[in-house]
């Protein structure tokens, strides 16, 4: 029993104190907090792996592929090789070559920047837990579900396949936004048609699905922490939908979970990080793999990284397809493993249980 001098500690009322300030984390350090508060405190389990992390012979190092290469068809084809082996062991890659400008990425970064280091005002203007909303600025979407707080603040877009009117993105990163959406959507229709012939498929066969219907733009700012080893910027987990598409600054910080260990992601210059979500493992019948990832917090400056996710939860509120493992890819010795699912059925039970490690996959599993 605790002593009556002992405070009880109501954690739903630290939340929603938090919540309230509609400033996020970065509103914490300007209001002088120099600790770790109670929400944000990791599990002993999570602050374990991140000061002790198992070494296993040589580093492993994250595949890299040349995307300029796919426009010559002589090599074209090592290229899908390459994207097909790195889908099937690692869920994971990098690619250079991605043809976007290096000038938008550098200013996509900036202005994602810009906005969480600016007038406060603007970032309350836009807080919203409200999913209805198609831009809107929060701290932690699972706030109230998750286990333990992330050090990261988040500006939310949902850029297709009906995007927001432009007066409804902030200032200061609207016009990036806008441009960046744009030459982001034109990658992931190239890595969906080489993820697709990786697959012995059409090159259009994903995109046939809708696939590439739904873009959502989700730019995450880490500030500096205090306590980086009580905490952690994003909790170990797999994306829900198909495919995601990651600019990340040179601070550094993500990690993918192969062969049992974290392994870092390290800034390429000029390179995009490719990662498959568990909808994309569902639908090619676990071929390809969604894996784990998590973002460390650092104490020696602010992280800034911009995913695109291409899911098409968003879109199939208002439809009926299923999506199931594809029967192309089926067989006597590869039966189905999943049970077919509305993709907004998906992410809906992906986003009732939080950020975790453990899979929304099972609850699909036949």
């Amino acid at each position: 029993m605790a002593s009556v001098n002992t405070p009880v500690y109501d954690r739903l009322a630290e939340l929603k104190a938090f919540d309230d300030t509609h400033a996020g984390v970065k509103g914490l350090l300007d209001a002088g907090v120099r600790s770790v508060p109670r929400i944000f405190i990791a599990p002993p389990e999570v602050q374990a792996s991140i000061e002790h992390q198992p070494e296993h012979g040589a580093p492993l190092q994250v595949p890299i592929i040349d995307l300029s290469a796919v426009a010559d068809e002589r090599t074209r084809r090592e290229a899908v090789e390459q994207i097909g082996r790195a889908a099937e062991s690692w869920g994971f890659f990098q690619v250079v070559g991605p043809g976007v400008p290096d000038r938008v990425l550098d200013e996509m970064l900036v202005g994602v920047r810009r906005f969480n280091e600016g007038n406060p005002q603007e970032k309350a203007a836009l807080y919203s837990r409200d999913p209805a909303r198609k831009v809107r600025f929060s701290s932690n979407f699972d706030l109230y579900q998750a286990r333990t707080a992330n050090w990261r603040d988040t500006l939310f877009c949902a850029t297709a396949p009906d995007p927001p009117s432009p007066a409804d993105f902030p200032p200061t990163c609207r016009d990036i936004i806008m441009e960046y959406s744009k030459h982001i959507a034109e990658v992931g229709e190239a890595l969906f048609e080489l993820l697709s012939e990786a697959l012995g498929l059409c090159p259009q066969h994903l995109k046939d699905m809708e696939c590439n219907k739904g873009q959502v733009l989700v730019c995450h700012y880490y500030p500096e922490c205090p306590q980086p080893e009580l905490t952690i910027g994003t909790s170990r987990h797999s994306d829900s939908g198909f495919l995601s598409v990651l600019l990340q600054d040179d601070v550094g910080g993500l990690q993918v979970l192969h062969q049992n260990q974290w392994v870092d992601v390290p800034p390429v210059a000029g390179a995009l990080v490719i990662n498959l979500g568990d909808l994309m493992q569902l639908i090619t019948n676990d071929r390809f793999k969604s894996v784990e990832h998590r973002v460390l917090a650092n104490r020696d400056g602010s992280r800034v990284s911009v995913a695109c996710f291409f899911t098409t939860h968003l879109y199939s509120c208002s439809s009926a397809r299923l999506y199931g493992p594809m029967k192309e890819l089926l067989s006597e010795d590869n039966p189905p493993r999943y049970r077919e699912t509305l993709a907004s059925d998906f992410t809906r039970y992906y986003y009732s249980k939080g950020l975790s490690d453990e899979s929304a996959l099972l609850h699909f599993r036949l």
